[in-house]
């Protein structure tokens, strides 16, 4: 059976290297814990196997080791500048096989090594075996739902560099409404005003894969509570919203009821 205590002591023992001050660090500390109490929530909800509940919490627990990495290198959350999903894959499974030191058997290494390397891709995508595909899903559903409290508690100028009112005076650039209204996640590529960061946050609830991360969506009124975070003084941006709100509940409450 995997040993968590175990693995969350070398995970604080690794965290040690970094300065707990810093602001992006403390986000992605807190943000770990976070993910884990979500997908706690999310496999209980889905009543699945003590096996799984643990794998879940420990992909939980190393999802994002390779941020760290890249905030130290980069002071960045910017795919651009380093995919940290894959350098977390590397930092677990290439040479230095750091997965050893968090869990001694190699009995679930596929699985991990697949959930974390695809919690940040656009989508889950193809050829994994059906456990591979449950974790997959678990640690994106989870990701998005800890994001959730992120997008609501951290300050603005953290997450995407500019003050809430600055943000809401900015136009929501055309190519990011249109996938909005594809109800699709939004490609990074895309964005090109801070708006269009922030509807990316938001946007992103058209990938969740569980009818019961939806009910935690909803039940927490989030998708009211993230969008209403901002003055929007801009009288396009704010109509939009309005329209991205309706069709996002719409969404989730569809999805919801789809168990």
């Amino acid at each position: 059976m995997l040993d968590l205590n175990h693995a969350r002591q070398v995970f604080a023992n690794y965290l040690e290297q970094f300065d707990r001050e810093d602001g992006k660090i403390h986000l992605k500390i807190v943000h770990t814990e976070g993910v884990i109490r979500c997908v706690q929530d999310i496999c209980k909800r889905m009543e699945l196997s003590e096996e799984d509940c643990r794998l879940a919490e420990l992909i939980a627990l190393l999802h994002d080791i390779g941020r760290f990495e890249q905030l130290r290198l980069y002071d960045s959350f910017e795919p651009a500048v380093m995919d940290h999903a894959a350098f977390g894959v590397e930092l677990l499974f290439g040479e230095q096989k750091m997965i050893r030191r968090f869990v001694a058997e190699d009995t679930w290494d596929h699985i991990i090594r697949q959930a974390i390397a695809r919690h940040s891709d656009f989508s889950v995508g193809e050829g994994l075996s059906s456990r591979e595909l449950l974790h997959a899903c678990l640690i994106r559903d989870a990701d998005k739902l800890d994001n959730c409290r992120v997008k609501l508690d951290e300050k603005m100028e953290v997450m995407i560099d500019c003050s809430a009112k600055e943000a809401g005076s900015q136009a929501i650039s055309e190519e990011v409404w249109n996938e909005c209204l594809e109800q699709s996640s939004i490609h990074a590529m895309l964005r090109k005003t801070k708006m269009d960061y922030w509807v990316s946050y938001i946007a992103y609830f058209y990938d969740i894969n569980y009818p019961e991360t939806c009910e935690i969506i909803l039940e927490n009124h989030f998708v009211d509570r993230i969008i209403g975070r901002i003055p929007y003084s801009n009288s396009d941006t704010e109509r939009k919203m309005r329209r991205l709100k309706e069709m996002l509940l719409a969404w989730l409450k569809d999805k919801a009821a789809s168990e």
